[in-house]
């Protein structure tokens, strides 16, 4: 169940515009598992909020999990630095015995900082990393402190395809903890619409491989205001989920570098 939590702590963390900003004014870490290469502007506010439904059966307990509602909130302290925080609604239930646990999953507090970007460079380079704090509902909380770390690169081979690309490493207090990686390909079809497919996975304790692959699309309704759909499934596991969210960038100042 450990590694399904690490897939929805970002799960609502960036489909093809989080790879390539294409002009625009927003660019999220969501709906997919790529977190994107670039920081919000300076003195603006980002929520990046959905909800999740998934399912997972490992070594023989079937679970349902229910995120309602999943925020990610970003903000742009400097130009190429964000403080970001995570806070999330969480049911899980046991198929098998039929016991639920709804409550607050475990806090997250983090930032990413643009370590490379050029505007004649199609390429840019960012370090994102989160601190998670045990002060979740019990079941649900992890009952230790915790981090979670990613390099997120991204290129743009054109005016409407691009790519994504995490490596990351998560520890949660004991064990070897995992390693995480993605790749995401976008594909812009309208000034509004864009879609992308991602394989992605974790080497759980650094020995176990979990490969899996989602694919899903956003709606951009304004410059600063985006809707998205996403879905995804186990390759080499069991895991199933289907999320639905939006994201909203707000201007608190005039004064974005």
């Amino acid at each position: 169940m450990k590694e399904f939590k690490i897939i929805n702590t970002f799960l609502f963390n960036a489909v093809f515009l989080s790879t390539a900003s294409f002009g625009q004014e927003i660019v999220t870490d969501r709906p997919n598992q790529t977190e994107s290469a670039l920081t919000v502007p300076k003195g603006s506010l980002q929520i990046e909020s959905g909800i999740l439904f998934g399912f997972t059966n490992q070594e023989g307990i079937s679970e349902r999990q229910v995120l309602i509602p999943t925020n990610l909130f970003r903000f742009g302290l400097t130009k190429g630095i964000e403080l970001r925080s995570v806070a999330q609604l969480e049911s899980l239930k046991n198929k098998t015995t039929f016991e639920e646990i709804n409550g607050v999953s475990d806090f997250e507090i983090g930032t990413k900082v643009q370590l490379f970007k050029k505007e004649q460079v199609n390429t840019q380079v960012a370090f994102l990393t989160h601190f998670l704090i045990p002060i979740g509902s019990n079941g649900l909380t992890n009952e230790k402190f915790g981090s979670i770390s990613k390099l997120a690169a991204a290129i743009e081979f054109g005016p409407k395809v691009g790519a994504g690309y995490n490596l990351g490493y998560s520890y949660f207090g004991n064990g070897k903890g995992n390693l995480t990686y993605s790749i995401a390909t976008g594909f812009k079809l309208t000034e509004q619409t864009s879609l992308y497919i991602e394989p992605f996975g974790e080497i759980v304790e650094l020995e176990k491989h979990l490969l899996n692959v989602d694919a899903g699309f956003t709606y951009l309704l304004r410059d600063n205001l985006q809707l998205d759909f996403s879905f995804g499934t186990g390759i080499n596991n069991t895991m199933t989920y289907m999320a639905l969210g939006f994201s909203w960038n707000i201007k608190l100042n005039g004064n974005q570098n």
